[in-house]
């Protein structure tokens, strides 16, 4: 029940984007359902799940969607869905819901065919690669976290939660380590793979002139008319500057 009266407290303060955007509440919806039936019958983890050796031998067509929506544990789920949720919000309500969940697969597919391809290739892991099982969202949250750096590179991120970094830097981090995991001998490339894929389907899509120019220009305007009017009327988030009791106006 939300008060009739003001807060007596001086300090405002929120954490994260926001509420949940449409298309993010679906995919949350959809990896907690998924979640809860895995449990239940765990053999659907081998139908659903990506492996490259069921792909090619067995037709199993669909695993390169599907495997995005598994996950192995509780906490796997949880900080996926944690990471959609904060650098997902903001580029929805940027973009639209069609274009957020067109991207969204192109980044999870795109993290998949990377490990199918790789799964090929005379690497020492590729044996390890082909015939194992790869689940969760991480290669579709990776290409959100790169596309959140591309438009939001200043904005600090919390490293282990404790160190901030900004977007730009802690992305070129995370790929570096993905590359260099990917690259560190038998079962060395099994997830890292994936993280790496959905980067690079995130960056190739974006470069290529696929974002939706006219709903980026309308975010843009917007955020410029709101940040015009703020300094007219000379309103910040922690009050006027001669305030002495500083609040959010």
């Amino acid at each position: 029940m939300r008060s009739r009266y003001p807060s007596s407290s001086n300090f405002a303060y929120s954490f994260g984007p926001g509420p949940l955007t449409p298309a993010i509440k679906a995919l949350v919806a959809a990896n907690v359902a998924m979640f809860v039936i895995a449990m239940i019958a765990p053999a659907i983890t081998l139908r659903l799940g990506l492996r490259p050796a069921d792909v090619v031998s067995e037709l199993y067509l669909w695993q390169p969607l599907t495997y995005m929506f598994l996950h192995s544990g509780i906490f796997h789920i949880l900080f996926n869905m944690l990471a959609l949720w904060m650098f997902g919000v903001e580029l929805e309500r940027m973009w639209g819901s069609r274009f957020f969940v067109k991207y969204y697969f192109v980044c999870g597919a795109g993290a998949a065919l990377s490990t199918m391809l790789l799964a090929f290739t005379p690497f020492a892991f590729a044996d390890q690669l082909y015939s194992s099982l790869t689940i969760g969202a991480s290669g579709a949250v990776y290409g959100l976290l790169l596309a959140y750096a591309l438009y939001f590179p200043d904005r600090p991120i919390y490293m282990y939660m404790v160190f901030p970094i900004p977007a730009k830097y802690f992305v070129m981090i995370i790929g570096a380590i993905s590359l260099l995991s990917s690259m560190g001998g038998p079962g060395g490339g099994v997830a890292h793979t994936t993280h790496l894929g959905g980067l690079i389907a995130g960056y190739l899509y974006l470069k290529g002139g696929r974002v939706h120019l006219v709903s980026e220009l309308k975010y843009r305007y917007l955020k410029w008319r709101i940040n015009r009017m703020r300094r007219k009327f000379d309103v910040y988030s922690g009050g006027r500057a001669d305030d002495v009791d500083r609040r959010v106006h």
